[in-house]
């Protein structure tokens, strides 16, 4: 999505981010050459769409599967931040070509290649949310079939209230998806929003058919399922909240790239906590490239 933050006398600084798109980011600084890193997305014919795509190769982002529609334009969301960090979002979105992926953008031979095509997808809450019920049944069947040749898929339900007809879709479509998810990786507070879970383990009852689960609680850390592992792992503590904006985005990045680098589930948040901490010390939701070589640096050396 094209990202509107604010920089100074009334004036907003553009970029461009997203849920999935942060994730994917973080990833490849995190993993380098390692793997390689697909995003799966519509855009539209304009120039933001055009400086989008070329933003997505600058990341080292492979484009093959990004799909522009003549008739449709890219989401935007504008961010505020209050005095300590935390942000709230407006959102353009509706029509959005991201929407019609799977409705006007990939073509069934690109769906059937989509399922036979990666060893690891990524996708959230909010990619289901703006899907229609069509859309939705076909990404299924994609999982479905790339499981079934063990590839895995992780899954945060990133719930954003605001995009569901109502509760209960979305608490179904979630339940849906999470029954195809092998690497969970949600929020406590989303949990309790969306299921009114009163405590982690309610949340890690509900997910207890996933082989691998992460909650992730802020600054209080994370609790991680794995092999039937029960390991909290906890934050780094970071001395100033600039902007939580990717916080979780660039944790989910970090600790995937890692898992699929072979770490262990605890080895992995370790890092991902390094790195999300580092993140939220930046404004905006892509922080520099330095700051984050800088990071992969010191973590080698040690």
């Amino acid at each position: 999505m094209v990202e509107l933050s604010p920089a100074n006398r009334g004036l907003y600084k553009q970029a461009f981010a997203g849920d999935t798109l942060n994730t994917a980011i973080y990833a490849i600084r995190t993993a380098g050459k390692s793997i390689n890193t697909s995003y799966i997305t519509a855009v539209g014919n304009d120039h933001f769409s055009d400086r989008m795509i070329d933003f997505f190769q600058s990341e080292n982002i492979n484009s093959q599967w990004v799909v522009r529609l003549a008739d449709k334009l890219p989401g935007l969301y504008s961010i505020e931040l209050d005095q300590y960090g935390e942000r709230s979002f407006s959102y353009w979105r509706n029509n959005s070509a991201a929407r019609a992926l799977f409705s006007h953008g990939l073509e069934e031979h690109q769906v059937a290649e989509l399922a036979e095509s990666f060893d690891l997808y990524y996708l959230s809450g909010i990619s289901l949310a703006i899907l229609d019920d069509h859309s939705r049944s076909l990404l299924k069947q994609v999982l479905i079939r790339a499981r079934e040749r063990g590839a895995r898929v992780a899954y945060d339900s990133n719930y954003r209230p605001r995009l569901w007809k109502s509760k209960a879709e979305a608490q179904a479509v979630t339940l849906e998806f999470l029954a195809l998810t092998d690497i969970a990786l949600v929020t406590f507070d989303d949990e309790q929003a969306l299921f009114d879970d009163q405590s982690v383990s309610q949340t890690l009852s509900r997910l207890s058919s996933v082989g691998e689960v992460v909650i992730k609680q802020g600054s209080e850390g994370c609790t991680i399922v794995h092999n039937q592992n029960t390991v909290y792992v906890p934050t780094t503590p970071v001395s100033e909240v600039i902007d939580t904006t990717s916080a979780g985005d660039s944790f989910n990045g970090g600790y995937l790239a890692r898992r699929m680098l072979d770490d262990t589930p605890e080895v992995a948040a370790a890092f991902a906590h390094k790195l999300a901490g580092t993140v939220i010390q930046y404004k905006g939701a892509i922080i520099p490239e330095a700051v984050t070589s800088q990071l992969l640096e010191i973590e080698t050396s040690c």
